[in-house]
């Protein structure tokens, strides 16, 4: 007698939606390739049957078989998500290690800081040559590299006792690594798989690197157990035994390879068979050319907003708000936690940019940098007696338009520039944010040693914010969506 999964996978039945959604759960806890590693992809097991229905709504496919479109791209957006948690989680960490660093060294804070100004530079740099080198190299060995180097680069953080090892360490290395693992990677590969709802698909990938902050408080336990010493080799340990299995297990760059065709491809698409390696469309292919796209306004009126943005915006206040927190009286513990919160509220933020779908990207973007704008405020006017409400409201308020717009920004470039050069284009757009951040961090310290007040610091991340918006407002990827482009 034919088994259910042998019945789904040979004869082609048309099944209802939830009946499809159902199966996939059944299928994805069966066949999943996690279960080949002894329990190391659990994580992944545990997030696919979330994911599920989600992706299902992306697509009108109800053809249920053993290597469909839905099973693969949920799992390629379970590994993403896992991916991104870890990696990011190497950067985000630097506000918890930072008072901690200060207290046994003693260093100016404009110097200490310019170790994550450092780090943002260097993969600023990294991610247009990661975009490249994504078309021209097997991608899933440029994670597994970038992986590597960054849990090496993590776990030497231990023996840094001079400024210059914490540059070369966390400054040089890790976002070297971290290049390969993250965005630079990540986006095109969502594209590639992914013709439509690009806002909700890149929003579910992304939210690991918002549940990043989340990971980085538990980092808060390890270091009050074992000293923030050892909890850098805890952290590299844990990006070196998770994620290489669970990209061993689950990677796949685009769905060519399984011989797929994109969610949301048109029939002629699918017939012809002509979408290209790194293209969800022929549309963005047939609009753009590496010199066109390096010479468009928008390309860098993007570049500018990402730069102002999470640059010179997101990471001068995420480098110094701890501390800032811990000036005021607040304890490490609750210090620390405006990072947690900060992280789950970036997740709410990223999910809720799927309505960018609908309402538009620069309607997002505006809402993004109201939400950030009023926090900053709230941060501002922190006193010692203010106690925990604002504390966390700003916490909120930040984590919602710093998700929104981590979303918006890509899916924006993504209705410009989708095409077989996109990973060169969404390089680029995030060499924005590197550059800013390479300014931002380490500002934001020099302005506090110079007034012995973040005031300034803080004014100046809120000028960013509004002027990002403008920025991207210029760049306009309404009239793409409008064309059909993208």
């Amino acid at each position: 007698m034919m088994t259910p999964l042998r019945w789904v996978r040979y004869n082609h039945r048309l099944t209802r939606t939830v009946v499809l959604r159902n199966r996939c759960i059944r299928l994805a806890s069966r066949a999943s390739p996690c279960r080949l590693q002894d329990g190391n992809c659990g994580q992944s097991a545990t997030i696919l049957p979330l994911l599920v229905s989600t992706v299902s709504l992306l697509t009108r496919r109800t053809v249920m078989r053993r290597n469909s479109i839905i099973f693969w791209a949920t799992l390629i957006l379970a590994v993403c998500f896992l991916v991104q948690l870890l990696g990011y989680g190497v950067r985000h960490s630097f506000s918890i290690f930072f008072p901690f660093i200060l207290d046994e060294y003693h260093w100016a804070r404009g110097d200490t800081a310019l170790m994550l100004s450092i780090h943002l530079l260097v993969y600023g740099i990294c991610a247009p040559i990661t975009g490249t080198l994504v078309t021209k190299l097997p991608p899933k060995q440029l994670i597994l590299f970038g992986i590597v180097v960054l849990s090496i680069a993590t776990a030497a953080c231990y023996l840094a006792t001079e400024l210059w090892h914490f540059y070369l360490f966390f400054g040089v290395l890790a976002p070297i690594g971290l290049s390969c693992v993250g965005s630079p990677v990540v986006n095109p590969t969502i594209v590639n798989w992914f013709n439509e709802r690009r806002g909700m698909a890149i929003g579910l990938a992304q939210t690991g690197g918002g549940l990043s902050f989340v990971f980085v408080f538990l980092m808060e336990f390890v270091i009050s157990a074992v000293g923030w010493r050892l909890a850098y080799i805890v952290m590299g340990l844990i990006i070196l035994t998770v994620a290489v299995p669970i990209v061993l297990a689950g990677y796949t760059f685009k769905p060519q390879e399984r011989g797929l065709q994109p969610l949301g491809a048109n029939k002629g698409e699918e017939q012809k068979g002509s979408i290209s390696p790194a293209s969800p469309g022929r549309n963005a292919v047939e609009r753009w050319s590496v010199r066109s796209g390096l010479k468009s306004k928008e390309l860098w009126l993007l570049f500018f907003s990402n730069m102002l943005f999470w640059g010179t915006g997101c990471y001068l206040v995420l480098a110094h708000q701890v501390k800032h927190a811990m000036d005021l009286g607040y304890s490490s513990a609750i210090a620390a936690s405006t990072t947690a919160f900060f992280g789950a509220f970036m997740v709410t933020g990223q999910i809720s940019a799927l309505i960018s779908d609908r309402i538009g990207r620069e309607a997002t973007v505006l809402t993004a940098s109201v939400f950030t704008s009023i926090a900053i405020v709230l941060l501002i006017s922190l006193k010692p007696t203010s106690g925990l409400a604002p504390l966390y409201g700003f916490a909120v308020l930040f984590g919602l338009g710093s998700g929104l717009y981590a979303v918006c920004v890509f899916a924006g470039a993504a209705d410009i520039f989708a095409g077989r050069h996109f990973g060169l284009f969404n390089g680029i757009v995030l060499a924005g944010m590197g550059f800013g951040g390479a300014f931002g961090p380490w500002l934001g310290g020099l302005l506090y040693d110079l007034s012995g007040s973040y005031l300034f610091s803080f004014l100046f991340a809120l000028g960013s914010f509004v002027l990002a918006f403008v920025a991207f407002y210029g760049a306009a990827p309404r009239r793409y969506v409008a064309r059909g482009f993208g």
